[in-house]
């Protein structure tokens, strides 16, 4: 507790930090306001039916993406999500189309115009979303959520307020990555997440103490059994592996500089979260086309991919996480930059030539690592499915695996790493008993 309170003060004495940290919990307080603020025209007492539709299946996750404004009629209801699923299509496009892998090759000016590419593809997508939603709105509420009917205007006007709120949802989250701590878009997401847990907890004690399902022994199993699976998305997400490089002795004038052996610490998990975002955006695909038209809820297919729970749902969501780990970490993990780069500064992996040889070295590294670590993430993502199946509730089960948790995790790690960096730059004390915090990144924070 001593050590505790002595952190929260040196924290509070470096300035800078203060500030990010300030700045943070006020870009997060203008966003839980916001999740609040119903859209204009909606009658927010007859939300029952919207309410009850979100309380399971897929769109119960989506509805914690946005920390419950799906399920409020929020301005912010579309959350973040339509963003990221325009940086995947953008991704996607800097592999197959020319243009953008030049775009991608011109640095700072290149990243400048796929990130706008990026928004107007966001935008594009929320003209088509916001409707969705709007349909949806209307027939699971029988109308009656809409004060004065659904018409063209109430339409049109809620469209581009929708389409507002999730732009300015992105900005908020630019914003606290440029003035605040951690990623601002990722910050979000955890936000979300956050906001539904003290609910999802209460509502699981309650169901093992009233209902005769186990009592207190079953929830503090569930707990320990969580406190399990966190500490297995800690090490899915700081697991490495060390490859030893050699750098040759070299004579500048008459001094000897060189000779030691350093470690590439490459990540079993490279890609981080970000292929298991990816996946759940592509996933809600199928979700938004059933929200457009009514008739598709008695699609068979489709409706097996929004069942949260179901062997089609589950499966073709570890295969694309599987595939999504390979792509991210192929465009994360730059093996032939790395192998000029001993090159030029006279190092090499022993028993392995330099240039190419080096290169294709680090590559079969990378897949062995990748292919464990990819499947480690797909069982730990489908996690939730199977407490369900053991009769935790749909809302606690969220946090056995899944996004949800490996967002909370990874989100975390990198904000405390953010954190120890400032303390440790002040000559202050970390926050760890040794001085180090690895985050994602796979190296100490110093």
């Amino acid at each position: 507790m001593k050590k505790a309170i002595e952190t929260i003060k040196n924290i509070w004495n470096i300035e800078d930090l203060r500030n990010r940290i300030l700045i943070t919990v006020l870009f997060v307080a203008i966003y839980r306001f916001g999740s609040y603020v119903a859209l204009p025209g909606v009658d927010t007492q007859a939300l029952t039916g919207l309410q009850n539709q979100t309380k399971e299946g897929l769109l119960s996750l989506l509805n914690m993406f946005s920390g419950g404004a799906f399920s409020q009629a929020s301005i912010f209801a579309l959350g973040i999500m339509p963003y990221i699923s325009a940086s995947i299509v953008i991704q996607l496009l800097g592999i197959a189309v020319p243009y953008f892998q030049k775009l991608q090759r011109e640095g700072e000016s290149g990243r400048t115009k796929i990130n706008q590419y990026t928004r107007l593809l966001t935008i594009a997508i929320l003209l088509f979303q916001a409707p969705s939603y709007l349909i949806n709105l209307n027939n699971q509420t029988g109308g009656a959520a809409v004060i004065g009917g659904v018409n063209i205007m109430f339409m049109v006007t809620s469209t581009i307020v929708l389409a507002a709120g999730s732009m300015f949802v992105l900005w908020l989250g630019e914003r606290i990555t440029d003035k605040g701590i951690g990623n601002g878009i990722s910050f979000i997401i955890l936000v979300g997440i956050i906001a539904r847990f003290p609910s999802s907890i209460i509502q699981e004690f309650t169901h093992r103490v009233t209902d005769n399902a186990g009592g207190l022994v079953m929830f503090l199993f569930e707990i320990v059994f969580l406190l399990l699976v966190i500490a297995a998305a800690i090490m899915l997400v700081q697991g490495t592996r060390k490859v030893p490089v050699q750098y040759a002795k070299k004579m500048v004038g008459n001094k000897q500089y060189g000779g030691a052996r350093q470690y590439i610490p490459l990540k079993v998990n490279a890609a981080n979260v970000m292929p298991i975002i990816f996946a759940q955006a592509i996933m809600f695909i199928p979700l938004t086309i059933i929200m457009s038209n009514k008739d598709l809820q008695n699609n068979a297919f489709l409706s097996s991919l929004t069942q949260s729970t179901g062997w089609v749902y589950n499966t073709v969501f570890a295969l694309m996480i599987i595939v999504f780990t390979y792509f991210y970490t192929a465009i994360t993990i730059n093996s032939n930059q790395m192998a000029e780069d001993m090159k030029r500064n006279n190092g090499f992996i022993p028993g392995v030539k330099p240039g190419k040889p080096t290169s294709d070295y680090l590559d079969e590294i990378m897949s062995r690592i990748t292919l464990p670590g990819s499947i480690f993430l797909a069982l730990v993502a489908i996690l939730p499915a199977f407490a369900q199946f053991f009769g935790i509730t749909q809302g606690f089960a969220r946090f056995f695996g899944g996004t949800s948790l490996l967002i909370l995790v990874g989100v975390v790690l990198d904000t405390l790493q953010q954190v120890e960096s400032h303390l440790l730059m002040r000559h202050y004390d970390g926050l760890m008993a040794n001085g180090r915090l690895k985050g994602r990144s796979g190296m100490s924070a110093y």
